[in-house]
């Protein structure tokens, strides 16, 4: 993230607060709970990113965590789990982001176990550098599963969520262009704090179709 270890700090503790929280209204619908839980990654995501300021970047197991999470994990995690909780009139059309996903992450995933990734602090953010090959294709595959997943849900909060975290990958890109995964990160994660209310919403969708099949049988 922008600014500091403080400021990540501060950010993934309460990123991964309400993280928590949003799983705990997320734990009767199981079907709902990887989504649920994709503020707890991104809040964690933050607080190991503050490490990674703590040991002034480098090549440590920081730096590769970090990475871990935001190269192959969340481009396979996000559309995995809007596909868990979505309709299932969506499931068709959420197969395509999925794909893109899964190719995505392998590809990234290759590149992390055949290359050292590096993290270097410039002034106010962080900038990571993996070496790879086919960049604009990488990043290409990496947000229509990401953000894509979201914007073809089916559902008006993940459809903002989508908006948002597009939003921030146009602002990452135009003013970070150098730290633009770390930011972009960043910014992800503050939006995910939008699925709480999702969670609200769908816990209380359930509860009111669990009560006139309850009073059917009185």
């Amino acid at each position: 993230m922008c600014w500091s270890a403080t400021a990540d700090l501060v950010a993934g503790t309460g990123i991964t607060a309400v993280g928590a929280a949003t799983v705990a209204r997320a734990v009767r619908r199981p079907r709902d709970l990887p989504l649920a839980a994709l503020p707890v990654l991104l809040g964690v995501h933050q607080l190991i990113e503050a490490a990674v300021w703590h040991h002034d970047g480098g090549t440590g197991a920081a730096t590769t965590a970090w990475a871990v999470i935001a190269l192959p994990l969340l481009p396979l995690w996000v559309p995995a789990a809007v596909l868990c909780a979505a309709q299932p009139r969506a499931h068709r059309r959420l197969l395509v982001p999925l794909a893109v996903g899964v190719a995505t992450a392998a590809a990234l995933a290759y590149a992390l176990v055949t290359r050292t990734v590096s993290a270097e602090i410039r002034g106010h953010t962080v900038g990571y550098a993996l070496g790879l090959s086919h960049t604009g294709l990488t990043v290409t595959g990496y947000l229509l599963a990401t953000i894509g997943a979201l914007l073809v849900s089916g559902d008006r909060v993940l459809t903002l969520l989508g908006v948002l975290t597009a939003i921030g990958a146009a602002v990452s890109f135009v003013l970070w262009r150098r730290e633009f995964i770390s930011t972009w990160c960043a910014a992800a994660a503050v939006a995910s704090v939008l699925l709480y209310h999702w969670a609200g919403r769908r816990r209380s969708a359930a509860r009111g179709t669990a009560a006139p099949k309850a009073l059917k049988f009185r």
